[in-house]
Parts: C-alpha cells; sequence; structure tokens
C-alpha cells in the first residue's frame, strides 16, 4: 500500500494533475513527501515539480522540524516537514471542485525571521477583481509561534488552483514565513429559520480544524477576506476572530464557537431583515474557552443604534452565561454586531491574545398581544 501511494505521488509529480478533494488536507497538503536529493541545494528546492502535487517558484526551502535556523530551532507542529517561501516564492495546487460553490482554505503559518511578513492568498481563475488576501503576519494569537489561517473563495470554475506567495522583499531572499498543512473544506450555506433570524448563530458551519491543532483558527477582517470563511458572518474589524472547537476548547452549545481575541478590533457582524416598529429579542452565550484567560470580560452587542454591555468575570477554566437584548427596529435591515471591549492576555505568561467566548447567537420578533376592544 506504501509504495502504491509513493508511486502515485510520483505520477502526479510528472503530470500534475487537478485533485478532488473533500474536506480535509489536499494531496500532499502536510508536505509530508519531499523533493529527491537531486532537487534540492541545501535546504532549497531547485526544481519546480520537485514537491509531489505542488509547483513552486522563487526561493522555497523544504524544512525539516527541528532544523536549526541560528539561535532558533524551526518546529513543524502537523508532521515532520514543512516549506518555507522566500522573497516573491509561491506555492500552488490544482484541484477540483464544484462550480459556483464556496470552500475555505485552511494553513498553518509561523513568521520566521521578520517582523513585517505576509502571505497572499488567491485562487485563479476569478472572475472578481482584486479577489487575494493579504494576511499580516505581524501579531501571532498562539503561544508556540504557529498560527492557524482560513480564506474563503468562491469556485468560479470546476478545477482551481490555490496559490500561496509570500510578497515580501526582505535582504535575506530565505527571510519568509513557513507554511505547514493545507487543507480545503466545503462550505454550505446556512438559512435562516422560524427558531432564529440569524443564519448560523450557533456559528457551527465554519473552516476546517486541524485534529491535532489547539490553538484554533484565525479568520480574517472582511478587508482581506470578502467571502467570509464563517458563513453567514462578516468580520467587521482591523483585526481577525478566532474561531474554536469543542475538542480543544470549552464551547458553550455544540461544537464550535467564536473567540473575540483583540478587544474592539476584533468585531462580528451580520445584516438582517427586520420590520420598522417591531421588537426582537437576541439572546446569546458569553463565556471563556478554558485557555488561561482570565480576568474582566465585556462583551459588547449593537442592533442598530442600540447597545447592551455583557460583563463576565473569567476564571480561564471555561464556562459561560447567557445574556438577553430587546430592541425595537427602526428600519428594513439591522446590523448585528458583536465585539471585545478590552484586550485580554493569557495568564500563563505567554503574552498570548484572547477573549470572550461568543456563542448560540439567536434572534427572534416579538409578538405583540393584542388589544381588548
Amino acid at each position: 500500500m506504501y509504495r502504491a501511494t509513493v508511486l502515485l505521488l510520483l505520477l502526479c509529480t510528472a503530470c500534475h494533475v487537478a485533485f478532488s478533494v473533500t474536506d480535509g488536507l489536499l494531496p500532499n497538503g502536510d508536505f509530508e513527501y519531499g523533493p529527491k536529493p537531486s532537487q534540492m541545494k541545501g535546504t532549497v528546492v531547485t526544481a519546480k515539480n520537485a514537491i509531489p502535487n505542488w509547483e513552486i517558484s522563487g526561493f522555497v526551502e523544504y524544512i525539516k522540524s527541528g532544523q536549526k535556523q541560528g539561535d532558533m530551532l524551526l518546529v513543524v507542529p502537523g508532521g515532520a516537514f514543512a516549506v518555507r517561501l522566500g522573497n516573491e516564492a509561491f506555492i500552488k495546487q490544482k484541484i477540483n471542485v464544484t462550480k459556483n460553490s464556496y470552500y475555505s482554505i485552511t494553513f498553518n503559518v509561523a513568521r520566521t525571521c521578520a517582523q513585517e511578513e505576509k502571505l497572499n492568498v488567491s485562487v485563479s481563475p476569478n472572475s472578481e477583481p482584486n479577489d487575494w488576501g493579504i494576511l499580516p503576519m505581524q501579531t501571532m494569537y498562539s503561544s508556540n509561534g504557529w498560527d492557524t489561517y482560513a480564506w474563503a473563495f468562491q469556485a468560479d470554475a470546476s478545477e482551481v488552483e490555490i496559490t500561496i506567495h509570500n510578497p515580501g522583499v526582505e535582504e535575506d531572499p530565505a527571510c519568509g514565513p513557513l507554511i505547514d498543512s493545507v487543507a480545503l473544506k466545503f462550505l454550505s450555506n446556512p438559512k435562516r429559520t422560524r427558531s432564529n433570524l440569524l443564519k448560523n448563530g450557533n456559528f457551527e458551519e465554519g473552516p476546517y480544524v486541524f485534529p491535532n491543532a489547539d490553538w484554533g483558527v484565525l479568520i480574517p477582517p472582511q478587508i482581506e477576506d470578502d467571502h467570509s470563511p464563517l458563513p453567514g458572518w462578516i468580520i467587521e474589524s482591523l483585526k481577525a476572530v478566532k474561531y474554536i472547537d469543542s475538542a480543544h476548547f470549552s464551547v458553550p452549545e455544540g461544537k464550535r464557537a467564536v473567540e473575540l481575541v483583540a478587544g474592539k478590533e476584533s468585531a462580528l457582524a451580520q445584516i438582517v431583515k427586520t420590520i420598522p416598529g417591531k421588537t426582537y429579542i437576541l439572546t446569546f452565550n458569553v463565556g471563556d474557552s478554558n485557555n488561561s484567560c482570565e480576568g474582566s470580560m465585556v462583551i459588547e452587542a449593537y442592533a442598530g443604534k442600540d447597545k447592551i454591555e455583557v460583563p463576565y468575570q473569567s476564571k480561564g477554566k471555561g464556562g459561560f452565561k447567557r445574556a438577553r437584548f430587546q430592541f425595537k427596529a427602526v428600519s428594513t435591515r439591522t446590523r448585528v454586531m458583536f465585539l471585545s471591549s478590552f484586550y485580554t492576555m493569557k495568564s500563563d505568561n505567554s503574552g498570548s491574545l484572547c477573549g470572550p467566548v461568543l456563542d448560540d447567537v439567536k434572534l427572534l420578533s416579538v409578538r405583540q398581544p393584542r388589544r381588548l376592544l
């Protein structure tokens, strides 16, 4: 079986065919199958199709976990190998998808030497101009040096090419981010129901979460991602929000929730149809994810021009409370938005940003009692 798998990968290296992917890693998405020794010069990959299933361009290094860069030890969380993208380098892969459907790419990334490192994620063909995401790496959210990002797109063809590109130009051409574990997930379109006027209020539909990654998935703001990996919701802020799962965090309801990790720079919003003059009730859970995020937290909830502040005293060990917000609609469309009032850091001396957890958000209209004549 192993020999057959290796043979298949070698054949794919030669022909660079497109694969159909269900939810999970892309073919050789964890880069565990690498170049031949003859296709490398030190750690630098010298042939464009040397990494099975991938095409590369520019200064690309094949990094083994535990390799040293000066005094720094390069650790790979998802296996034994990763790739590093130097100046203007990229990796890309073709995959088969369903045309007009929405997908989310999830990948692990680590900054190695430059403070201003960035990644440009794109998909082609693409009918929308400038539909790509520049993901800045200045803020690292996890304590182990690796973050996981999600980026979404709509497929304009049945075969698309995913490209991850380092647009940076550093003095050291090798200076660039490490990439590991690239995955894809089909995104369904959640519907509003009689029991909830909001789409995906429980956040169960979202990007792929790696089973071995215990630091959550960062969902970039709208200015970096036109199609949200969190269907129904807009990341309406300068910073990302964190998508968390019940396998690694304390989640109030179901298997998924959102952690607001960047104070007022981390906001989540949805626009919903409303009837002017009608009364609505917004309910939601506020808690902590059992990740040593301690102290006083406040989630601010907005509905149009109305606002409520919900305090939560966290012990960093999990827990939540239910909040209720009644408002009267003043227009046919109401923006429901959530943000955290303060920046919070974990109490484990890691310096990692954290924040309150939001989950199980529901919006219902209130029937007015009939007046007796």
